[in-house]
């Protein structure tokens, strides 16, 4: 079974649609026999999609500080959660248990993920797919500025690349299965 990291946010967002379609994620995530690696919450973006899977008797696999389990956000029906110590420890263990990595809508907490597994490809500390699920133009001007950074000499072509973007998440599930049959 492939694991997808989903980088997403804690918050629901102002629109439903981003609840409906990090739901629609979750259902097609299971559908394809994939399972789910995230930060562990119970509310918003995080919840919805965790609830999905978990509807449909996927894996849910959760990490989260002990700090964030404090405020009582954490998932209590997860196929596998661990509590650590830091956000940093938190996304170490979210990246080695994941296959491929994409980013939904979220905040910040979703950004510094983000960019932080594209720095590790960029390092060379794994060669895992990163993808950006630019849902209804969410990401538009982050990857518009990723290549202002390219075209201004801070990030090389061949880094650039390593941001894939897709636009829907059946244009993802394809891309993903073609990734790991090549």
């Amino acid at each position: 079974m492939k694991r997808i990291c989903v980088f997403c946010g804690s918050s629901a967002g102002k629109s439903p649609k981003y609840v409906a379609m990090a739901r629609e994620l979750g259902d097609k995530l299971v559908q394809n026999n994939m399972g789910l690696v995230y930060g562990g919450a119970s509310i918003g973006v995080m919840g919805a999609v965790a609830d999905s899977v978990l509807e449909k008797k996927g894996e849910v696999w959760g990490v989260m500080p002990q700090s964030l389990v404090d405020w009582e956000v954490a998932h209590a029906n997860l196929s596998r959660f661990e509590v650590v110590d830091s956000m940093h420890a938190r996304k170490q263990i979210m990246y080695d248990w994941s296959d491929v990595f994409v980013a939904i809508p979220g905040g910040m907490g979703t950004l510094d993920e983000l960019c932080e597994i594209i720095t590790w490809a960029q390092l060379k500390y794994h060669k895992k797919p990163c993808y950006v699920l630019n849902f209804d133009g969410f990401f538009d001007g982050l990857l518009t500025h990723f290549r202002h950074i390219n075209k201004e000499g801070f990030l090389s072509d061949e880094h650039l690349q390593l941001v894939r973007e897709v636009k829907s998440i059946d244009e993802f599930l394809v891309d993903v299965a073609s990734f790991h049959s090549a």
